[in-house]
Order: structure tokens, then sequence, then C-alpha cells
């Protein structure tokens, strides 16, 4: 029997460098990932300091998995939500710049290792929002 999933988060995916490459490749397990948060109940959202990416939501087909993009708060992350129209908490957070991450719950990620199809951390991300999600998740 799988082991409960836990609580439903809203989980915040940064773009650049965190789901796709420096030259705009869909880093490797991304679809795969998402699709798992999604049939777990968790609701995925897309941010940038460049604001809303629904191109790259576009190009990579990515509609049925993300709920929405907004703009990311780089400074005063918390405070900036309301005036950027984010209107959910981001409860879990992925992103490669430590300043987000440690603004709220999350992981920090490298950018992607080449050569790309060796690169894994989207699972290794999956297992974090997991264990988080279960309360099991220690800062």
């Amino acid at each position: 029997m799988d082991e409960p999933a836990g609580r439903r988060l809203n989980v915040f995916f940064d773009v650049d460098n965190t789901i796709i490459t420096w030259d705009v490749k869909l880093r490797p397990g991304v679809r795969e990932v998402f699709t798992a948060l999604r049939e777990e109940g968790h609701t995925v959202y897309l941010w940038s300091g460049m604001g809303p990416r629904w191109e790259v939501v576009r190009w990579f087909s990515l509609h049925e998995h993300v709920a929405d993009c907004f703009w990311k708060p780089l400074t005063d992350h918390h405070n900036r939500l309301r005036e950027l129209g984010i209107p959910v908490w981001p409860d879990f957070v992925i992103d490669d710049h430590r300043e987000v991450v440690e603004a709220f719950a999350g992981v920090q990620v490298p950018e992607p290792l080449l050569p790309l199809e060796r690169d894994r951390e989207m699972w290794r991300v999956l297992e974090e929002i997991r264990r988080f999600a279960r309360g099991a998740y220690g800062r």
C-alpha cells in the first residue's frame, strides 16, 4: 500500500536554470515530476524574475500541469506576493537561487548537469516535496 501523500501543496518552480537550461531545453524529469505532483493533488505554479513565463508552458506543452504563472519576488519576498498578484501562498519552492528557498520552504537546485540526459535533479525535488507534504521535512 502506498504511503499517504500528506497535505496538498502549492508548489512554485522557478524557470531559468531550474526547469529549463540556459539554451531553453526542458530539464529531464520535469514533465514526469509535474505529472506526479498533479496526480498527488498538488498544484504546480511557475514564477520567474523575468515575469510570467507562459511561453515556456506553451513551448513545452505543460498546460495540463501548470495552474498559473507569476512574477517572482526578488526581494522582500513575502511582502511582495500581493503586489505581484500572487493569490496563493507558495508552500514549497524550487529555485536555483538560495535566497528564494530561504524565504519560503523549498529546495535549491544547481544548474542542469551536462550532458543533460545525466541530470537527475527533478527526481530529487519530487522526493523532497513528498517528504515535506508528509511532514517529514527537517530544516
